[in-house]
């Protein structure tokens, strides 16, 4: 089939100038013959237009050139199009590219589209919102909210705004339900991962797969700050996967289908990074092969 792309470009994604990459888009597609088009992303994530030309004008590939929010809205409002998915990442974390192997230089993003296969790719729903990466409680969701409130973006800012909520992190109240036991725990945070990281190469969930049917979940629970940098460092290193019935006081590491979270205190929740309203209580499954993102083939992953 004769390939005809679109590519979505988010225009204050991260803080590189959008104008070169969407010149790059041009200049590499011009030169390769292939029939693309350009539009803007939608904070509103409305894309009937997008939807229309994919079952009606024989679009093949939608490239997303944005960060992990708006990747998550692309792909949750156009994969049952069956198209398959491009990334160009240009957004503060990154996290599904960086998992994926997919390079944040914009020559080497764009080139894979051509080089890189199609493969299915695991999503999950968090109260029948989607999730295509990582969604959280607590801690890194804070992180998530005051970082929506900057002027200016990047990884300079969330370094800043990390560092701040991490002065003043509060534990919170949980009960995890999951593979037939209940937990009871105080938390900094609990993340619910399809990608094996936060961002930037941040590893949080070690052993996550995009295509494993599962989702990993990582419970940093209440201890002293020093301890906590501690635990967390140790499982970025060697985090192991266990029953949730492990309740040694640290970090608990599990892989499940889905999930149940109540959520007494109210702690804030992130959405693959966009804050989002919280709720008492979070219903989460995995979506196995829930779309095609283009990927390098074996042995070919793209470096940063």
């Amino acid at each position: 089939m004769k390939r005809r792309i679109i590519f979505l470009l988010n225009p204050i994604a991260g803080t590189g100038n959008r104008s070169k990459i969407r010149r790059l888009i041009e200049k590499k597609l011009t030169a390769s013959g292939v029939n693309f088009e350009i539009f803007p992303t939608r904070t509103e994530g409305n894309y009937d237009d997008i939807r229309y030309k994919i079952l009606y004008e024989g679009v093949t590939d939608v490239v997303v050139a944005g960060g992990d929010g708006t990747i998550s809205s692309v792909v949750h409002n156009l994969r049952d199009t069956r198209v398959s998915f491009g990334l160009i990442p240009c957004g503060s974390g990154n996290g599904l590219a960086f998992c994926a192997g997919i390079s944040k230089n914009p020559h080497k993003a764009i080139d894979l589209i051509f080089t890189g296969a199609p493969v299915l790719t695991d999503a999950f729903t968090i109260n029948n919102e989607f999730s295509c990466m990582l969604s959280g409680l607590g801690f890194d969701a804070q992180v998530a909210h005051d970082f929506a409130k900057q002027n200016r973006r990047g990884l300079i800012t969330y370094i800043k705004q990390t560092y701040t909520n991490f002065i003043k992190a509060k534990p919170y109240h949980f009960e995890i339900i999951a593979n037939g036991d209940s937990l009871f725990t105080e938390a900094f945070f609990v993340s619910i991962a399809n990608s094996n990281q936060f961002g930037n190469q941040f590893t949080i969930a070690p052993k996550a797969d995009l295509n494993d049917g599962l989702l990993d979940i990582v419970i940093v629970q209440k201890m002293n700050k020093p301890h906590m940098l501690l635990a967390v460092l140790q499982q970025i290193w060697r985090g192991e996967v266990k029953e949730i019935r492990h309740k040694k006081k640290g970090v608990i590491y599990y892989q499940t289908k889905n999930l149940y979270i109540k959520n007494p205190d109210a702690a804030p929740l992130h959405i693959d990074g966009d804050p989002k309203p919280t709720a008492s209580g979070f219903d989460i499954s995995v979506v196995p092969n829930a779309f095609r993102l283009i990927r390098p083939l074996r042995g070919q992953i793209e470096k940063k």
